[in-house]
């Protein structure tokens, strides 16, 4: 057979596209299959995570909202209601809301539903914790008072000379004579530079707290001093204390204040064992515990 008398043999490939027959229609399928058992495992690790209380809120949440026994209407599911009776078509919260929170008298007071215990505890609560700032604003300026006086050298020598306590009535500090160093003159009110130099530095902490102020002179007893040398000591204390109001008071203490200048003379020792001793002659400046005191209206 020649070559021309050969059959022309013509071949068709036919192309298949998505997997022949299945198509990608099991890929959908595996997919819904992955997320409903990612669910399914989902659902069981919260489960098995919350506790009773929180499931015993899901069960609720999912329940119907109000199904209760009713004696009114037929009682049925189109049960109808009655005149002041609940009914099945009612909410169920009104009777349980007006249990709850009836109607206060008209002549009751604002306050009669609180608790008086409750409201004296809250007072307490609230004085302790306004005490307890206080103090703790008291210990910050009595350590800022020190620190200051140990960083300037014409103060780190007095340092000994004023004690700084915290006392029921505030934070004290007091200015004491030393054996042969004295804070004022002698028999005289006028202070001299040490207590001066002193008063100028507590001002300074003064300034930086709200409370008010009072201001106590002191003077020690004398050995064999008569009655005229006593009597003396009541003015004489009341002037110091008053000549250290006023140096304050030009450092930049406003005077409004100053709640007492006095003087005890040597009525209230600081060594009561020995009342003649120098320490005892002293000046307290006492930052009381107290609310801050409201400038005063000068427009009336």
């Amino acid at each position: 057979m020649s070559a021309s008398d050969r059959p022309i043999i013509i071949k068709k490939v036919k192309k298949v596209v998505g997997g022949g027959h299945h198509g990608g229609a099991w890929k959908v399928a595996y997919a819904d299959f992955v997320t409903a058992m990612m669910a399914f495992f989902l659902l069981m690790w919260l489960i098995n995570t919350t506790d009773p209380e929180q499931k015993r809120g899901i069960a609720e949440y999912f329940a119907p909202a109000s199904v209760s026994q009713t004696t009114s209407g037929s009682g049925g599911i189109l049960g109808g209601t009655s005149l002041g009776d609940d009914g099945a078509k009612s909410s169920g919260s009104m009777s349980v809301l007006q249990q709850m929170a009836p109607e206060a008298p008209q002549d009751a007071p604002p306050d009669a539903g609180q608790s008086q215990n409750v409201a004296s505890a809250s007072d307490e609560a609230l004085r302790a914790e306004i005490a307890r700032r206080e103090a703790a604003e008291f210990q910050s300026a009595a350590e800022s008072l020190r620190q200051a006086m140990q960083r300037m050298p014409e103060l780190a020598e007095l340092s000994k000379q004023m004690i700084i306590d915290q006392t029921p009535e505030g934070l004290r500090i007091q200015l004491v004579d030393q054996e042969g160093r004295s804070m004022f003159e002698q028999n005289s009110a006028r202070p001299n530079a040490r207590a001066q130099v002193l008063l100028r530095a507590i001002s300074t902490v003064i300034n930086r707290l709200p409370n008010r102020i009072s201001i106590t002179g002191h003077t020690s007893a004398v050995a064999g001093s008569g009655r005229a040398s006593v009597a003396t000591d009541w003015p004489l204390s009341a002037e110091r204390a008053n000549a250290s109001r006023q140096i304050l008071q030009t450092a930049g203490v406003d005077g409004d204040r100053v709640y007492s200048v006095a003087g005890k003379a040597g009525s209230d020792p600081l060594y009561p064992d020995d009342p003649s001793l120098a320490g005892n002659r002293r000046i307290a400046i006492v930052l009381l515990r107290e609310a801050p005191v409201l400038p005063m209206d000068t427009s009336l």
